[in-house]
């Protein structure tokens, strides 16, 4: 990489101890790249081996990549720490602006150690590091409201990245994100409830460095900039993610018999025509925004407008950021149809900081364990729980951060947890101890989210393979699990680089090697085969020293029961793939 590349700067913050201090890690950077690669190995690190996440052990790893700042859709921040709500590998990715401010800060990486004994949040600009008291902040119901008085008081405007939590962090609720520039987050495993128990309640970052171009000068940027540049704005795909955003999925899914509904009990919803993309964008869409150095634009918010009930004509417009997960987890998932009721309930989840598809999974279980008489309504606090009702919705939320009584505690951590207290196991739909994304179409959604290093959908795609593959033809588990890993394996190099997943059918290994060229860093796309190969066993490595099992995975009943595109699923089909990847990440040196 090149000397003088301010990626190689790594800024480290000792919350307990008020110090800051940069160390240059260029080996750290040409051996991983950046992003993931690198966030991985400092968290084996920084994180004692058996540290409780919500301890000041628990380090927060924030990276970017060569790429930032360059080329078009590198443009994630990768957050890595150990999840309060699996107990392993915990990893966020979010777009908007943090990664460009990180990098133009004169970083690429930030670990945050220790915590504080009073609420506070980090000022990062440039060089400079303050300790702010965050004292009049902390407990604010509105995160909204946060992101506006920072803003207010924080240097940089345009410039600056502001990360924060909500109600649902502070609460230590271990599906608690972090969200940046409003609309965007570190959604899943738990980032927020390890910002709150740091009293961290939020991160500022801005910077101005220019950055340096290696190989072939400007002419050579200049050739591959234009040709990812090109390929963005002409790619069928991303015109679809312009258009209509990833809501576009609902109908198909829906046509397909993939969109799981009412707790999965169904996997088509007659409701899918109210809230589909198409439909949310035709009544509500309000505007489009894109992350930094995106020509995409595919954050679609919508304008709801509401009525002041004690003032005539007089309303309120919320806008209100949706896509095909938050549509899945709190509209078809809760049998919902009505877009007023969705938008009001993904606000809601927004305004306290949940990670939506988590609540989704679990507002759906709890209604049907209250339909099979498992949870009765006095446990419940005399609240009925019903397919399709939003104010109920609405006001268990609410409850979940409050926690008034054992149930509304056990639901606020997760659905794992609540089924082990009140029953219904079989259709508590987690995995990995994560709740479900929303694709019910075959073995290869299941067996990423089983074993993918997060148990999200976007490690590997397997609802790709399932469409693609599986739909046609079939074929064998050992080959769905070789697909399964060599997709997952080669997106280590994506989320290294932090390139947005929409576009890694732009970024193919020669483009990536090329763009990374003219970055400094001289790889053959082989290279960044057996890089990708390498951090996926890093991340493997990382998870098996806390304590994760294949063993110990499991499918709960409710998938089996319920056909999917390409048939009922076959539980030793889905085993055998699993004991495939157990033996293939064995021999890798795990």
């Amino acid at each position: 990489m090149l000397k003088a590349d301010p990626l190689a700067n790594v800024l480290y913050i000792d919350l307990s101890k008020k110090r800051h201090w940069v160390e240059r890690r260029e080996d750290l950077f040409e051996k991983n790249i950046g992003g993931a690669g690198v966030a991985v190995e400092i968290l084996h690190e920084e994180c004692p081996q058996g540290a409780d996440p919500l301890s000041p052990e628990n380090p927060i790893i924030f990276a970017v990549g060569p790429l930032t700042g360059l080329f078009p859709l590198a443009s994630k921040t990768v957050a890595m720490f150990k999840s309060p709500h699996t107990g392993n590998l915990g990893e966020s990715h979010a777009g908007g602006r943090s990664a460009v401010a990180i990098r133009t800060a004169g970083y690429g990486a930030i670990v945050i150690r220790g915590a504080n004994d009073i609420p506070g949040y980090v000022a990062i600009h440039g060089s400079e590091v303050h300790f702010r008291d965050a004292r009049t902040l902390w407990g604010m119901r509105n995160s909204f409201t946060v992101g506006r008085i920072i803003r207010e008081n924080e240097p940089a405007a345009g410039l600056r990245s502001i990360m924060r939590i909500g109600r649902a962090g502070e609460k230590l609720i271990p599906y608690a994100c972090v969200t940046t520039e409003s609309y965007r987050h570190f959604g899943r495993l738990g980032l927020g409830a390890v910002f709150g128990s740091k009293k961290l309640k939020a991160v500022v970052v801005s910077g101005k460095h220019s950055l340096p171009v290696g190989g072939g000068g400007a002419a050579e940027y200049r050739r591959v900039y234009d040709q990812i540049y090109q390929e963005a704005v002409a790619s069928p795909v991303m015109k679809k993610y312009h258009d209509l955003g990833t809501p576009e999925n609902v109908l198909p899914l829906n046509a397909l018999g993939g969109l799981p509904t009412r707790n999965l009990k169904d996997a088509r919803f007659e409701g899918a025509d109210r809230i589909s993309g198409e439909a949310l964008a035709e009544h509500y869409l309000g505007r489009r925004l894109a992350c930094s150095h995106c020509p995409v634009g595919c954050i679609h918010i919508a304008a709801l407008r509401e009525p002041d009930e004690n003032e005539p004509y007089f309303y309120k417009t919320s806008m209100i950021s949706y896509d095909y997960e938050l549509i899945y987890a709190l509209g078809s998932m809760l049998g919902g149809s009505d877009p007023e009721g969705l938008l009001k309930l993904i606000d809601r989840i927004e305004v306290y900081g949940l990670d939506a598809m988590s609540t989704g999974v679990v507002l759906a279980w709890a209604t049907e364990a209250q339909e099979r008489g498992l949870v009765s309504e006095d446990a419940a606090g005399g609240l009925r729980l019903a397919w399709g009702d939003y104010p109920a919705y609405l006001e268990a939320v609410r409850r979940i951060i409050e926690q008034p009584n054992e149930f509304y505690a056990a639901l606020a951590r997760g659905v794992e947890h609540a089924a082990s207290v009140y029953g219904g196991e079989d259709f508590a739909l987690a995995f990995g101890g994560n709740e479900m994304p929303g694709y019910h179409t075959g073995p290869g959604a299941y067996l990423g989210f089983l074993v993918g290093a997060r148990h999200s959908h976007l490690d590997s795609a397997g609802y790709s393979v399932d469409q693609k593959v599986l739909t046609k033809k079939q074929i064998g588990p050992d080959e769905l699990a070789r697909e399964i890993l060599k997709e997952e394996r080669w997106r280590q190099v994506l989320s290294s680089l932090v390139v947005c997943f929409f576009a890694r059918g732009i970024y193919s290994p020669d483009t990536t090697a090329a763009a990374l060229r003219v970055a400094g860093f001289d790889c053959t796309s082989e290279d960044l085969q057996r890089i990708g190969a390498v951090i996926h066993t890093r991340k493997y490595a990382f998870k098996f020293r806390e304590g994760f099992s294949f063993d110990t995975l499991r499918v709960p009943e409710r998938v089996s029961e319920t056909p999917s595109p390409v048939g009922t699923l076959d539980s030793r089909y889905l085993q055998a793939a699993v004991d495939y990847v157990c033996s293939d990440i064995s021999r890798a040196g795990c």
